[in-house]
């Protein structure tokens, strides 16, 4: 009973199961926390600064441009967006080019956050890596994203359309084949048309 109990236990306890993706859970959950704390002071959330580091350094974008940026979709990038407009960061106008294209830019407000801003990176890079020495730091980097690459393969959708065959000449009818043993059944012939009667 006791054993049963130890091995179910085991199954469910994900510093068993899963070490590796509990510790980038509690890594994520541990920057975030940290993140917002920092940023609150600004007016900002979490990822909404990434936002206006893009906008600040590439200017005006669409919103599906955004939605890739970070990788979001895009109905939680147009809450973003609206966020950060109520917020007077970021406005919207047509696009110059194509007026059914709205572009997303960045207000002079948000601009006067951007020395700011980069500060709370700096500081927020330097409490994650702590202690690393420079080629530590790389190489957690480059594991961090071969991690990030893994968890997108597996997540994505295979997309991969199957490929319909081109359609052939159409293929003639064929009488199905009499049993072993049994002649096949003769159509009647149609009678001769009957003679015409006499006139009166």
């Amino acid at each position: 009973m006791s054993r049963m109990a130890s091995a179910s236990d085991s199954e469910s306890n994900p510093f068993v199961t899963g070490p590796l993706s509990l510790a980038v859970f509690s890594l994520a959950r541990a920057h975030r926390a940290l993140a917002a704390d920092l940023l609150r002071p600004l007016g900002l959330h979490p990822g909404q600064e990434l936002l206006l580091m893009f906008l600040w350094e590439h200017g005006p974008q669409r919103q599906t441009d955004l939605a890739e940026h970070v990788a979001t979709d895009s109905a939680s990038m147009t809450r973003t967006v609206q966020r950060l407009e109520r917020a007077g960061f970021v406005r919207r106008r047509p696009s110059p080019d194509d007026r059914r294209v709205t572009l997303v830019e960045p207000t002079p407000a948000s601009r006067a956050l951007q020395p700011r801003v980069a500060g709370i990176w700096a500081r927020l890079e330097q409490a994650t890596a702590g202690g690393l020495s420079r080629s530590e730091r790389e190489d957690a980097t480059t594991l961090l994203r071969a991690l990030e690459q893994n968890v997108g393969i597996t997540a994505a959708p295979a997309t991969t359309p199957v490929p319909r065959k081109p359609p052939g000449p159409p293929t003639p009818r064929t009488r199905a084949p009499s049993p072993p043993g049994r002649r096949p059944a003769r159509t009647p012939a149609r009678p001769p048309p009957a003679p015409p009667a006499p006139g009166r």
